[in-house]
C-alpha cells in the first residue's frame, strides 16, 4: 500500500484583544481564530479576568487564541494581529519584556507552537473589532457576576454589522471591508514597563499613557482633540450667540465644543471615546456623544435638557438644575469599585496596588446582644440574617467585577460568609489563621455590662492599655497588631497588584485600618464597624497604604 501524503499544515489568523475599565480594573479578553481565506470565525474565546491591567489582559487575550488555534491543529503555522503595539513589538523581539506580570505570560504564550510558527503584525484598533466586542461581552459578563458563554455571544454579528454601517471613505486595514469601528473596548491601555531591545527600534514603553508609539489612547481620558471636520480624533468648535448651533464631529476619539447663548443647541460627536460639550444658555439643549465610553457633559441653565450619551459604557454629566437624571446603582457601584481598585498618587512605575476589601462577617446570634466573640469562645454559625447580609455582600460584589480572590479567617462565621460570596463570584475560599479575631479569654460570650460586674479591674486596665490582656489570658490589642501587620505582608506579597476579598472580624479589620493609617492603638475604640460592612486598604510596591472605604453597609439597605 503507498504511503499517503502528508497533510498540508494548516494555516490560521489569530485575532485577539483585551481590555481593563480602570487600568487596573475589571477586564477581559476576546480572541478569535479564522480562516485566512475565507474569514470565517473558526473558534470564539473570551473570558473575564477580575481587576487586571490592560496589558495583561492583552497577553491573555493572545494566549488564550494560540491555545486555541493548537487545538485546531498543534502543527498550523498562525498568523497573530492585534492592535497592541505593546504585545506586538514584544513578542516579536523588539522590545524587552520587564514588566513581572508580563514576563511569564509571553514566555507561555511562546511555547505553544514551536519557534518560526508564529508571525505578528500590529493591525488598527478598527480592524480588531470582533476581538475587542469579545472582550467587552467577557467584561459585561464579569459585572453581571457570570460567566462568558459562546452561546450568547453576538461578537462576529455585531463586527459584520459595524462593517457595514461604517461611512464610506474609511476603508483602510479593515479585516472583512475595511470599515472603520464606531465602538472601542471601555477601557484604557497603561505601561508595562517594557523597553526597546538593544538592536531594536521603537520608543521606551514606561509612561502609563500616550507614549511615543502607542497604539491606543482613551480619548475621553486626556481630553485630546483635533480641528477635523471628520476623522479619527476630529474636532467641532461650536458658535456663540443667540440661537447659535454646532453641528459635532464624527469619528474616533471626535469631540464637539457646544454654542453658547439663548436657544443655544450642539449636535454631539459621534464616533469611539467621543465626546460632546453642551450648549449653554437659556432652554439650550446638547445632543450627547454616541458610541463605547463616550461621554457627554450636559447643559446649563434652568430646564435645559441634556441627552446623555449612547453606547457600552456610555456616560452621560446632566444639565444642572431641574430634571437632573441621578446616577444608577450599577453604575455607581461600578464606579465606586474603580475607585477602590485604582492606584493613588504614587509614581506610575509602582505598578497596582495589593487592594484588600475587608468584610466583617454577617450577623451570629450573639452580633445583637453585643457579646464578645473571638477566637476562643462558642464560634458561632451565622444567624439567619447574617446568612441574607451575606447574600446581599454577594450580590453587590458581584456587580462590581473587582474581587479575584477570597480569602477568610478559619472561623466558622467567616468561613460561611466567605462560602456565600465566593459562590456567587465563582471563586475557592482560601483560609489564613491570621485573620482570626482576638481571643477574648474568660470574657467569651460575655456582654460588656457583665464583664465590668465581674472583672472590672482587669476591664479598666484592658481599655488604658494594648499590651493588657482580657481575664484568663486572652489575647491583647498589641498581641493581635503584631499578628495582623505580619498577616498584611504575607498577603500583600502573595496578592501584590490584585484585589482580594478578606473576610475577618471586627479587630482584624479595624487593626488593618488603624496600621495603613498609623494612628495609634486606642483609635481601635474610636470606629464603628458593621456585620457584613466593607472597607478597603490599599497596599503599594513603596510600602505605603491608602484607606479607601470604611464600614460601607449600602448594600445591605
Amino acid at each position: 500500500m503507498a504511503d499517503q501524503a502528508p497533510r498540508p499544515a494548516r494555516e490560521f489568523v489569530v485575532e485577539a484583544d483585551g481590555g481593563s475599565r480602570g487600568n487596573p480594573g475589571p477586564a477581559g479578553y476576546g480572541a478569535v481564530v479564522l480562516d485566512p481565506v475565507t474569514g470565517e470565525a473558526l473558534v470564539e474565546a473570551a473570558e473575564y479576568l477580575g481587576v487586571v491591567t490592560n496589558n495583561v489582559a492583552e497577553y491573555r487575550g493572545l494566549l488564550a487564541g494560540l491555545r486555541a488555534a493548537a487545538e485546531l491543529d498543534p502543527d498550523a503555522t498562525v498568523h497573530v494581529r492585534m492592535d497592541s503595539k505593546l504585545v506586538v513589538e514584544q513578542m516579536s523581539g523588539r522590545w524587552k519584556i520587564k514588566h513581572p506580570d508580563m514576563k511569564p505570560l509571553a514566555a507561555e504564550a511562546a511555547r505553544v507552537f514551536p519557534p518560526g510558527r508564529v508571525t505578528y503584525e500590529w493591525i488598527p484598533r478598527a480592524s480588531n473589532k470582533h476581538a475587542d466586542r469579545l472582550a467587552n461581552e467577557a467584561m459585561d459578563a464579569g459585572a453581571r457576576g457570570e460567566a462568558w458563554s459562546p452561546s450568547d455571544s453576538t461578537a462576529e454579528l455585531d463586527a459584520a454589522a459595524a462593517d457595514r454601517a461604517a461611512p464610506a471613505g474609511r476603508t483602510a486595514g479593515s479585516r472583512r471591508t475595511g470599515a472603520a469601528s464606531a465602538v472601542a473596548p471601555a477601557g484604557t491601555e497603561g505601561g508595562d514597563g517594557g523597553e526597546p531591545a538593544p538592536d531594536g527600534g521603537g520608543a521606551a514603553a514606561d509612561e502609563p499613557l500616550a507614549r511615543a508609539g502607542r497604539d491606543r489612547v482613551d480619548a475621553a481620558s486626556l481630553g485630546a482633540g483635533t480641528r477635523a471636520a471628520t476623522s479619527t480624533g476630529a474636532s467641532a468648535t461650536g458658535t456663540s450667540g443667540t440661537g447659535a448651533s454646532a453641528t459635532g464631529a464624527s469619528g474616533t476619539g471626535a469631540s464637539a465644543t457646544g454654542a453658547s447663548g439663548a436657544g443655544a443647541s450642539v449636535t454631539g460627536a459621534s464616533g469611539t471615546g467621543a465626546s460632546a460639550t453642551g450648549a449653554s444658555g437659556a432652554g439650550a439643549s446638547a445632543t450627547g456623544a454616541s458610541g463605547t465610553g463616550a461621554p457627554a457633559t450636559g447643559t446649563s441653565g434652568t430646564g435645559a435638557p441634556a441627552t446623555g450619551a449612547s453606547g457600552t459604557g456610555a456616560s452621560a454629566t446632566g444639565a444642572p438644575g431641574l430634571g437632573v437624571a441621578a446616577e444608577t446603582s450599577g453604575e455607581a457601584d461600578v464606579r465606586a469599585a474603580k475607585v477602590v481598585a485604582s492606584p493613588g498618587w504614587g509614581p506610575p512605575d509602582m505598578g497596582a496596588p495589593a487592594t484588600f476589601v475587608l468584610l466583617r462577617h454577617g450577623e451570629t446570634p450573639l452580633t445583637p446582644q453585643k457579646r464578645f466573640s473571638g477566637s476562643g469562645g462558642s464560634d458561632p454559625s451565622l444567624s439567619p440574617v447574617g446568612r441574607e447580609q451575606a447574600e446581599r455582600v454577594a450580590a453587590s460584589l458581584a456587580r462590581r467585577g473587582t474581587i479575584e480572590a477570597v480569602v477568610a479567617s478559619p472561623l466558622a462565621r467567616t468561613r460561611e460568609t466567605a462560602g456565600i460570596v465566593a459562590a456567587r463570584l465563582g471563586l475557592e475560599v482560601a483560609i489564613e489563621e491570621g485573620l482570626r479575631e482576638t481571643d477574648f479569654g474568660a470574657w467569651e460570650g460575655l456582654t460588656f455590662g457583665e464583664v465590668r460586674e465581674r472583672h472590672p479591674a482587669d476591664l479598666d486596665a484592658w481599655l488604658a492599655s494594648p499590651d493588657a490582656e482580657p481575664t484568663g489570658g486572652g489575647e491583647s490589642f498589641a498581641a493581635t497588631g503584631t499578628r495582623i501587620a505580619a498577616t498584611r505582608d504575607r498577603l500583600v506579597a502573595a496578592y501584590a497588584g490584585r484585589t482580594v476579598l478578606l473576610v475577618s472580624h471586627v479587630t482584624p479589620i479595624k487593626t488593618f485600618v488603624r496600621l495603613a493609617l498609623g494612628a495609634p492603638p486606642e483609635s481601635l475604640f474610636r470606629m464603628e464597624l458593621s456585620a457584613a460592612s466593607l472597607s478597603a486598604v490599599a497596599y503599594y510596591a513603596d510600602g505605603g497604604a491608602s484607606v479607601r472605604l470604611f464600614n460601607e453597609t449600602s448594600h445591605l439597605r
